[in-house]
């Protein structure tokens, strides 16, 4: 899809809008179609299984490397034997002098178990979190040290630049 096709359905001769995410600025005077609604394109998901941290894109929509096939439940007594794993949804933003860091950070646990296609996740706590961080917060509690440290090395690693210019209470939380 090329830029300017944005907004205008493909299949539609009547060139009709279609709700895109996008951000509308406080500072703009823009209140047509699809004015306040947010830009996913800042947020990344980072799935931390055991002591590996990676970046899956797929976690956007359900649908990460240890969500597909599982079933999952919000009863977590039905995942008795899952492992724990953790999505993690990163903003990141500019700072005034153009460069970029990582703004927001939050983690939302699951259990899972392939070996039974079972799931144990809480689906409104994924998207309150995402939110989240959209929303600039800290959210990191719930981690470990192993995969805080995983965290931190795949941050680091994915942009070193981007972590050197993040808020300290980001640092100081995953060690």
């Amino acid at each position: 899809m090329e830029p300017n096709d944005q907004g205008k359905d493909q299949g539609n001769d009547q060139g009709k809008k279609l709700l895109n995410l996008n951000i509308v600025s406080s500072r703009s005077q823009h209140r047509g179609f699809g004015s306040g609604v947010l830009d996913l394109n800042s947020v990344s998901s980072v799935i931390i299984d055991g002591d590996v941290a990676y970046l899956d894109m797929g976690a956007m929509h359900a649908k990460s490397k240890v969500e597909k096939l599982i079933r999952f439940s919000t009863d977590k007594s039905t995942v008795p034997d899952g492992r724990r794993c953790w999505v993690v949804w990163v903003t990141v933003d500019h700072k005034e002098d153009g460069s970029k860091f990582y703004a927001g950070v939050t983690a939302c646990e699951m259990l899972i178990d392939a070996e039974a296609r079972k799931g144990w996740k809480i689906l409104a706590d994924h998207v309150n979190r995402m939110d989240a961080a959209l929303k600039r917060k800290l959210m990191v509690e719930g981690l470990n040290e192993t995969e805080k440290t995983a965290l931190k090395k795949c941050l680091v690693e994915h942009n070193p630049a981007w972590w050197d210019a993040s808020d300290e209470s980001l640092k100081q939380a995953l060690g």
